[in-house]
């Protein structure tokens, strides 16, 4: 299989060089983009993200990025939401304000309920079944997590793994080709580039 084409979506907050850097040590041919076109026709697109929930919709809205992103998501394009990134894939967050998010996972991010915040650091995040994105890394992996609230999927089959910290919470989705990490993947040492090569896998057989 070819290098996969993966379209990294800038909409101005989120850590865009580290996760492009840590594509292309996987293997895949990563691009930061505001290219609706692009958006659209690359065999993988990584939504990243960081900082509060409603600021990074009004500017994935304000730059038009909204309907390419839902559409690819539903005409079964692998995309993969980073931390911020994943949670912005649900219906809404009551974070500050308030806001609708992307609405491709039923569902809403809440506070998370721990007595001191945010959950800063490695934490083990157990699988609780199968997923493309989890392959080869066994039963569970520590990876690194930096949030204060956390996704409450409104079907519990969209979960693939739980980490815990004052309570368990939806670390890893996956519905389809859709996925979600609510850690960032591109700091998570070597587990954390296998889950991103698991991916760039899942973007080259799309395109073969």
């Amino acid at each position: 299989m070819s290098a996969p084409l993966i379209a990294i979506a800038d909409y101005g907050m989120g850590n865009r060089r580290s996760v492009e850097k840590a594509l292309d040590h996987v293997g895949a041919r990563p691009r930061i983009t505001r290219d609706v076109e692009l958006l659209r026709s690359a065999d993988g697109v990584v939504l990243p993200g960081v900082g509060a929930f409603p600021e990074a919709m009004r500017h994935v809205t304000r730059l038009g990025l909204d309907q390419p992103l839902a559409d690819r998501a539903r005409a079964g394009g692998p995309l993969l939401g980073l931390c911020l990134g994943m949670q912005l894939l649900f219906d809404r967050s009551g974070e500050h304000e308030g806001a609708a998010g992307l609405g491709l996972l039923a569902g809403e991010v809440t506070a998370l309920a721990a007595p001191k915040l945010p959950h800063i650091g490695w934490n083990l995040v157990g699988f609780e079944r199968e997923s493309a994105l989890t392959e080869g890394l066994g039963e569970a992996v520590a990876f690194y997590h930096v949030h204060s609230f956390a996704c409450r999927p409104a079907d519990d089959g969209d979960v693939v793994g739980r980490a815990e910290y004052g309570e368990r919470f939806a670390s890893i989705v996956e519905r389809g080709a859709l996925f979600g990490t609510q850690f960032h993947p591109e700091k998570s040492s070597v587990d954390g580039l296998a889950l991103l090569r698991n991916f760039a896998d899942v973007c080259a057989r799309v395109a073969a």
